[in-house]
């Protein structure tokens, strides 16, 4: 009986998925494959990706299940005896959503995966999880993506003004997008620019714009008290230091950090706060940049510390912030999914350690990249632009 409902709510769930946009990702997943993992920060829409999918596919309603282990359901009830139940009523595809609030998911999954041959799993989960450190090893049976939050282009499509391609940044350097002709006739792009930095990186924008950063704020807070508890190196009862260390962050990004002082005002042991500032990077709540040429350790001292993204900027900066700030922000939201970043001697960000960029507003020189090669500005307020400087909204293409 307490089956059947589960397979209620995911039919319901079902019904109400929307079809009429899906994320850059939904068309990059290798959906063949048996064991799909889908990995990213919380209110990016990995659940609705997922859903969207298997709605496509109009299998009958004993075929597909999905399944949050979040449920109190699984409290009392092993995902193992489940999925067995699923099975032998004629189940062929299985969703699991919140896969990390499951102890052991990654060794049931492993053994469901082994047992039910003609099963597909769907799982989805934090983007702090690394299943190469699992105890089921799914690192050689899983193929993962990751999903980061809306690109500019896809807010664009999202609110319904114009569907656009993305482009890779070596088709942004080597060809001319900067000419009008490359876009819509009738293509304001900066018209919608502002409002996307402010509140349109997570989806759930479209609910209620004027929440958008009181959702954060809680969202952050969840990240923290919960998603984190189930790593095992996290010390649940440090959760309020890190959140006053999120917020010290924000009131002060780009932040070059002094990891004594910064240990010093948060009361987190200056060892133990290199390996929170790496998971927080992995929660996506903050990116570290570290000087071009330098290895990237765990617990290496960054160069910079950013927000993840802007919207989450503009959610926790509560003494304001930067122009400059913001547009620093978005450069590395937009390219860090797909792009090696470092600090460059010179300019601001240095790209797979071959392209340099600095970034300004519309009388930004080039002075500070004079005689660097593969080098561009990188002007906000602009719409097209010509020579070796490139409009910022542009770098919102990229997925």
């Amino acid at each position: 009986m307490v089956f059947e409902i589960l397979h209620e709510q995911s039919q319901r769930l079902l019904a109400n998925t929307p079809m009429d946009f899906k994320r850059y990702l939904y068309n990059e997943v290798n959906w063949k494959n048996r064991l799909i993992g889908i990995k990213g920060a919380r209110g990016t829409g990995k659940t609705t990706l997922v859903l969207q999918w298997i709605k496509a596919q109009n299998l009958s309603a004993d075929k597909a299940i999905y399944l949050s282990l979040d449920d109190i359901y699984f409290s009392s009830n092993t995902l193992k005896s489940t999925i067995d139940e699923f099975y032998k009523l004629g189940g062929s595809v299985v969703a699991l959503d919140e896969v990390h609030k499951y102890s052991n998911w990654s060794q049931e999954i492993k053994n469901i995966y082994d047992f039910y041959p003609s099963l597909k799993i769907i799982f989805t989960g934090s983007s702090i999880i690394d299943i190469s450190k699992q105890q089921g090893d799914l690192s050689r049976r899983a193929v993962m993506y990751e999903l980061n939050g809306l690109s500019y282009r896809e807010y664009l499509s999202f609110i319904g003004i114009a569907e656009m391609p993305s482009f890779s940044l070596e088709d942004l350097l080597k060809e001319n997008l900067n000419e009008r002709s490359h876009w819509p006739k009738d293509f304001r792009p900066l018209q919608y620019f502002k409002e996307y930095l402010e509140f349109g990186y997570y989806p759930f924008v479209s609910e209620d714009m004027q929440s958008v950063h009181q959702r954060i704020r809680q969202m952050v807070r969840t990240i923290v008290e919960s998603d984190m508890a189930e790593l095992e190196e996290f010390d649940i009862r440090n959760a309020k230091k890190l959140l006053q260390l999120i917020f010290i962050i924000a009131q002060q990004v780009p932040f070059k950090p002094n990891i004594s002082s910064l240990a010093a005002k948060t009361n987190i042991h200056r060892n133990t706060l290199g390996t929170y500032l790496y998971y927080l990077e992995q929660a996506k709540l903050i990116s570290l940049l570290h000087e071009t040429g330098n290895s990237v350790a765990t617990l290496q001292k960054p160069d910079k510390i950013y927000m993840n993204n802007t919207t989450l900027l503009a959610a926790l900066a509560t003494e304001g912030y930067e122009t400059g700030t913001l547009r620093e922000t978005f450069f590395q939201s937009q390219l860090s999914p797909q792009y090696s970043l470092s600090a460059p001697k010179q300019g601001d960000f240095t790209v797979n350690g071959k392209f340099t960029f600095e970034i300004g507003g519309k009388g930004k020189t080039g002075t500070q990249l004079e005689n660097k090669k593969n080098a561009w500005v990188v002007r906000d307020g602009v719409e097209y632009t010509t020579s070796t400087s490139i409009p910022l909204w542009m770098f919102g293409f990229l997925y």
